[in-house]
């Protein structure tokens, strides 16, 4: 999966997203590590990549686009120590793939996974 993880990402994950054959690489590798969201969606287009972030206004901005991608997978974890993003990334992502190809927007909690088709 090819992902563009937004700067509140640690670069740990990101090395364990690739060690997993992932294709993950930060905002600040193409962007000033103080781009704006539409910025970050448009370098994530450029480069097909799904966006990878905390943050919710990611999801809001690309449902007000009325885009179709790129896919938005959204962070909501109680725990934000990277060796537990790490853990629950490694359960979630091989589910999603697929999905996150076609287009949609995700969010993974500690306990769940919900997904919804974009455009909405």
């Amino acid at each position: 999966m090819r992902l563009l993880a937004d700067i509140h990402i640690s670069p740990r994950t990101i090395r364990f997203l690739n060690r997993l054959g992932h294709e993950a690489i930060r905002v600040d590798e193409l962007l000033p590590a103080t781009a704006p969201d539409p910025e970050i969606i448009a370098a994530a287009l450029s480069e097909d990549r799904a966006v990878l972030t905390q943050d919710l206004g990611f999801s809001g901005m690309v449902v007000q686009s009325g885009l179709s991608a790129p896919s938005i997978i959204s962070l909501r974890l109680s725990d934000s120590r990277v060796d537990a993003v790490n853990s629950r990334l490694s359960q979630v992502l091989p589910a999603i793939e697929a999905d996150v190809e076609e287009g949609v927007l995700v969010t993974v909690d500690d306990n769940r996974v919900r997904m919804r088709r974009i455009p909405l």
